[in-house]
């Protein structure tokens, strides 16, 4: 897990001015590998890479980055890791013209395969997460590819006919001239409505996320990025729906099994200590439970928790941790702890971001790095297996809805939004213990506001666009953008011949999961140097959930349903049959006490006028009636919140883009190094 940058110029640059450019775009995503650092630059050509390693394969030497292939052809930095690395070092060890390796890394495998079979053909036999930039020095091409579904990052753009990418948008923001690249509101207006910036757009005009499973070629002084998909999950849905699992639902937990233990046997493997995050959902607890009967110790495994019980998830991690027998580590939360971290996300996230389970994963990402470099995650388990409730309630709700009028629909809304949220809690608070244990859901009454936002949907897309959005009204809030981005609508088109629940499954695979959930996951562990790996991400474990049939994912108003059946041959069924609560923080009560005046300036009507990007009138009204207690918008609030502060720590961070000083040491290892790689090509 690493970082890198750098920059293709039209034409030969000043080696002197432009290594200085460099340094500071490395220095600023020093975080993503703290334990080394490499830059490779031809002048002549254009050309410039930078990389910064947090080392996990491979601690030597033999393992730093920029690295050259053995002809010479090709400059690679990367950033991820390939599980799969050993044995496609083995296909080339038995090939006509074997590699002579110097090291072991995983770095070192993917460069020997790509110089040996190309680019596509290497990525087509890759498992693992990453991204990466390679220079074809015969060619002059520069490559850039993303892992197949999104959880590496990739940003890229041009800036005065010059070409930048890099993992994070801080490391192209320290170049010159990227202070006048303008915020574009159509970006804004689409984080507005799902709290982060959907791919391949950013917040900012002509700089793009390079979207998952994706290749992007540039030449220098062309002014355009020829991208192509070598992997999809439209493709992974598409052959499973021909190729669909024919066993009994017994054969597929016994497939699922085994092919989760060969993706954790290449998962655990590393030459620093690995972890576990361990929630106590149904998702977490598999990872564990099968990382357990193949580890020859006790895994670690890491919660936090908070003493309000609506969000708190601890007790029932510490019970799994029991039973599995992992060396478990817990630590409970006060609001003062999480409401320290708040000043932090819009320096870590680096883009607009307002999900605020990121406070949880930042404080789990800081707990877990004290112990550990590596740590496994359940995320992918709702997406690929169908645990989100929209899943296992849209298809009825969906199937129902055209029954009853329109007015008659608008009529109930207004009435199930006229009752605050908390009043619903209470009044239906006394009746949810007659409810199965799995059916005692918590924050009721945001959920019923939440159906009132849906009911009056006239169309799926429509339906599913209010179910997955935090503000269903974003061009109210912000000035002068337009109302459909066309980029995102290509991405929102799922295969034909899907339910409505696919069809959700889908769009949450292609969307909601990369630009929201692997975003929040890379960025709060990157900020503290911690790698993150996500079993049920693997391309092998998405293929196969779209071959099985729906009915052994969500069926009689239950989720995942096959990671259940599998889950119940390590863990009793009483320690994980209840409701989904999620990662969240009772952002709303903070508004309204802790973080009030904070809150407050950032909202101030007058900052918000004099921006000219945000609507004063409609930000003002959502803060009266939050403080009031008329209508609970913390999250469209927390939205709001998240890029005022992400435009002042841009904003007073300007300044230092106009210098480009890096210390006298880091300018002196940084010169040193440079040198060693120039001679020794």
């Amino acid at each position: 897990m690493c970082g890198f940058t750098g920059f293709l110029t039209p034409t030969s640059f000043n080696a002197t001015a432009s290594e200085r450019w460099l340094c500071k775009m490395c220095d600023s995503i020093a975080h993503r590998g703290p334990d080394d650092f490499g830059y490779w630059m031809d002048a002549d050509a254009g050309i410039a890479l930078g990389h910064r390693r947090l080392s996990i394969i491979d601690l030597s030497a033999q393992g730093h980055q920029p690295m050259i292939s053995m002809s010479g052809r090709f400059a690679l930095v990367y950033n991820g890791e390939i599980y799969n690395f050993e044995q496609i070092r083995k296909t080339l060890d038995r090939s006509a013209h074997p590699p002579v390796w110097k090291g072991h890394s995983d770095t070192e495998v993917l460069l020997a395969a790509i110089e040996a079979w190309g680019v596509e053909p290497t990525l087509r036999k890759l498992y693992g997460m990453f991204s990466f930039a390679l220079w074809d020095r015969s060619r002059r091409v520069l490559t850039l590819a993303r892992d197949p579904v999104g959880e590496k990052p990739l940003y890229y753009g041009w800036v005065d006919n010059v070409f930048l990418f890099g993992s994070e948008l801080k490391a192209l923001r320290c170049y010159p001239g990227f202070v006048d690249v303008p915020i574009d509101r159509d970006a804004l207006r689409q984080y507005i409505r799902y709290n982060c910036v959907p791919a391949p757009d950013t917040i900012y005009k002509n700089i793009k996320k390079l979207l998952p499973g994706t290749i992007a070629t540039i030449r220098a002084g062309i002014s355009n990025a020829h991208t192509a998909a070598y992997w999809s999950v439209a493709d992974a849905v598409t052959n499973g729906m021909e190729k669909c699992f024919s066993g009994s639902e017994d054969d597929a937990v016994d497939e699922l099994d085994a092919l989760v233990r060969t993706v954790l046997s290449e998962q655990m493997v590393a030459d620093v200590s690995v972890g576990a995050f361990l929630s106590g959902g149904i998702d977490s607890s598999t990872v564990v439970a099968l990382m357990q009967t193949q580890a020859t110790k006790r895994i670690q495994t890491f919660t936090i928790g908070f003493d309000d019980a609506g969000h708190n998830e601890a007790r029932d991690a510490k019970a799994i941790a029991q039973h599995l027998g992992t060396q478990h580590t817990e630590l409970y939360v006060s609001p003062s702890m999480a409401l320290e971290v708040v000043p932090e996300l819009p320096s870590i996230y680096d883009e607009p971001f307002a999900d605020s389970s990121q406070i949880p994963t930042l404080l789990v990402s800081q707990l877990t790095r004290r112990t550990v470099t590596v740590s496994l995650s359940g995320d992918g388990g709702d997406e690929v297996f169908g645990g989100y409730n929209r899943h296992v309630l849209a298809q009825r709700f969906w199937n129902n809805l055209g029954y009853l009028p329109a007015p008659a629909r608008r009529s109930a809304a207004r009435l199930i939004k006229s009752v605050r949220g908390e009043t619903l809690d209470r009044a239906i608070a006394p009746f949810i213990r007659f409810l199965p244990a799995n059916r005692q859901y918590t924050n009721i009454g945001e959920k019923l506001h939440k159906l009132a936002d849906v009911i009056g949907a006239v169309s799926f897309d429509a339906f599913y666009r209010r179910l997955t959005s935090t503000c269903d009204t974003a061009e109210d809030v912000v000035l002068q953008a337009n109302v459909q981005s066309l980029a995102l609508a290509s991405r929102l088109k799922s295969p034909p011949g899907l339910s409505a629940t696919e069809q959700m499954m889908y769009l949450d695979t292609v969307r909601y999961l990369p630009d929201d959930i692997l975003t929040k996951v890379d960025r709060a562990a990157m900020s503290v140097s911690l790698e993150t790996r996500i079993p049920f991400l693997d391309r092998r474990i998405v293929e196969f959930s779209w071959r099985l049939p729906l009915s052994m994912k969500v069926r009689d108003g239950e989720g995942k349903r096959i990671l259940r059946k599998l889950l119940h041959r390590y863990v009793p069924l009483q320690l994980v049959n209840r409701p989904k609560h999620g990662f969240s923080v009772p952002i709303g009560n903070w508004l309204r006490g802790e973080l009030r005046d904070w809150a407050a300036d950032l909202l101030s009507p007058a900052r918000i006028e004099s921006q000219n990007l945000l609507n004063p009138r409609t930000v003002g009204i959502m803060w009266q009636q939050h403080l009031a207690g008329t209508h609970n918008w913390q999250h469209q609030l927390w939205t709001v919140l998240m890029f005022q502060a992400w435009l002042d720590t841009v904003r007073n961070s300007e300044s230092d883009r106009a210098g480009v000083g890096s210390s006298p040491q880091f300018e002196y290892l940084y010169k040193a190094d440079l040198m060693n790689r120039m001679e020794s090509d």
